[in-house]
């Protein structure tokens, strides 16, 4: 389904946690940790404050960034001094850097979540579970210096992302998802869209056929990310 211009948010803040592993830590220790020795009593300790937990690891490219913790909360979460793991509570925290969240406000463009189904597992406790089976693109948008985010973020909802999602309806792309940072000025990124494909064919083609539409006045593309992902974790769906 596609939203109209002007799209209404999630009611839920969605806390943003860019995770980088420490040097000596291996990408497949990482995803060992996060998964088996993290998730779960993440999953425990959020309790009634939290409505969704989904991890991202990004491919092997040599990222700034190995992945990112996405959180609904009922409000904005506070980061301790340090970030979250400088005191380790588990072995995923002894092997990542500290981490820092950042609030934003979800817009779902494009919905297309028949296509990424949630399989809780049958033979061990349900969550955290893994779906696949897509090619998921972020782009963590960084804004030139001395901008109006309100202008930027305008813009993006009703001119930038209605030329996204009709292009991506195009080469089958299915689901768009806009986050915007509720406090721009003290946030890593204006801003995070993550765009998902059936695979990397469409996603090749989206580039080839994606019109500019004036959003790069308000967007470094020097300081923005776009990092390629094919799996998720699925904590609290």
């Amino acid at each position: 389904m596609l939203n109209e211009p002007g799209v209404v948010p999630t009611s839920s803040v969605k806390m943003m946690f860019l995770i980088k592993r420490r040097p000596t830590t291996s990408r497949e220790e990482l995803i060992a940790y996060w998964f088996a020795h993290h998730m779960p009593g993440t999953i425990k300790a959020m309790g009634d404050i939290g409505t969704g937990y989904i991890g991202t690891v990004y491919d092997d490219h040599d990222y700034p960034w190995d992945g990112v913790a996405q959180m609904f909360m009922d409000k904005p979460l506070k980061t301790p001094d340090g970030g979250h793991g400088r005191i380790p509570a588990d072995s995923f925290h002894e092997h990542v850097q500290p981490y820092y969240g950042w609030a934003t406000r979800e817009y779902v463009v494009l919905d297309g979540a028949e296509n990424l189904p949630v399989r809780p597992l049958t033979l061990n406790a349900p969550f955290p579970t893994t779906r696949s089976g897509f090619f998921k693109v972020t782009y963590l948008v960084k804004a030139r210096p001395d901008i109006d985010h309100q202008a930027l973020y305008d813009h993006w909802l009703n001119v930038h992302s209605v030329n996204v999602s009709e292009t991506m309806k195009k080469v089958t792309g299915f689901r768009y998802v806009v986050g915007q940072s509720l406090d721009p000025d003290n946030a890593p990124y204006a801003g995070m869209a993550e765009l998902y494909f059936p695979d990397r064919s469409s996603w090749e083609l989206y580039r080839e056929i994606i019109q500019d539409d004036g959003m790069a006045q308000w967007v470094s593309d020097e300081e923005t990310l776009v990092l390629e992902a094919q799996t998720e974790f699925v904590a609290i769906p």
